[in-house]
């Protein structure tokens, strides 16, 4: 069950899958992807919140098309719509609380960089940018 009516999330939602974003619906595909032990993910919690429509989404696709380094596979859960997915990938995020949005990259099954909501709200979109490519640069 949504806490949110689909007509409205599923523009946000096509702003991450319309670049090659998987979205995972179930805990069962936050599991089947995130325990793999080989490679990168990165995961971004999608939200209805301003600050993921003018900062996180446009952070995360200028880190994309500008970097040359990037993750393995690209997935996102929607906070308030795939609730299961969503609490099951927190899991994986811990010790950092619920955020949404955020924005964690894993390598090889391990969280290595996670960006919090609070250093998402009130930046612009490209030192969003700037953060990832350097985890990018990094660790892919």
């Amino acid at each position: 069950m949504s806490r949110y009516p689909e007509e409205i999330t599923a523009p946000m939602a096509e702003d991450l899958t319309s670049v090659g974003f998987v979205s995972l619906k179930s805990a069962q595909e936050v599991i089947d992807t995130l325990d793999k032990k080989e490679g990168t993910t990165l995961v971004v919690v999608n939200s209805v919140c301003g600050c993921a429509a003018a900062m996180a989404r446009p952070g995360v696709k200028k880190a994309l098309e500008s970097g040359a380094k990037k993750p393995n596979e690209l997935t996102t859960v929607f906070a308030g719509v795939d609730l299961e997915a969503t609490e099951k990938a927190r899991e994986y995020m811990l010790p950092y609380p619920p955020s949404s949005p955020s924005i964690a990259l894993f390598k090889d099954g391990k969280l290595v960089h996670f960006i919090e909501r609070h250093h998402i709200e009130g930046r612009p979109a490209e030192l969003i940018a700037q953060n990832l490519k350097m985890a990018f640069d990094h660790f892919c």
